[in-house]
């Protein structure tokens, strides 16, 4: 039971490096990456922070985001504790946006499922993954 966390960790890690590298370039799968650069179009004119007057450019929303995946999938899955909880919840924002947009477009709820799940993974290794700790005083 004590891999189990650890595995988790280093599996969504790695999870999140490999979508993030789809995101990047057309080198792994020319017709995915045709397909998202054709979302995030749809997904720009849904950026939260719309409202405030900001609306990304489609092309450099995609790239953002695949760079954060990379990036933040590396150190959750090979970073130091620091690194790894930073990138948890680095990526755990992300994953509330994408839910966010694919809700706000009226996408059916399959959709929302890979992210939901990846969510729920990082919101139980923010709770239950984090290793030993030191006890407190009171406990």
């Amino acid at each position: 039971m004590a891999l189990v966390f650890p595995a988790i960790r280093v599996l969504l890690g790695l999870f999140f490096l490999l979508t993030g590298a789809v995101k990047l370039t057309d080198q792994i799968s020319a017709e995915l990456y045709q397909q998202l650069k054709s979302q995030f179009v749809q997904f720009a004119d849904v950026f939260p922070l719309k409202e405030f007057g900001y609306k990304p450019e489609p092309g450099q929303y995609l790239q953002v985001v695949g760079w954060i995946e990379v990036v933040a999938g590396a150190l959750l899955a090979f970073g130091p504790q620091l690194l790894q909880e930073i990138s948890n919840f680095v990526l755990t924002i992300v994953m509330i946006g994408a839910i966010y947009t694919l809700l706000v477009l009226k996408e059916p709820l399959a959709m929302c499922a890979p992210a939901t799940i990846c969510l729920g993974l990082l919101l139980l290794l923010n709770i239950r993954g984090r290793g030993n700790r030191a006890k407190s005083k009171f406990e």
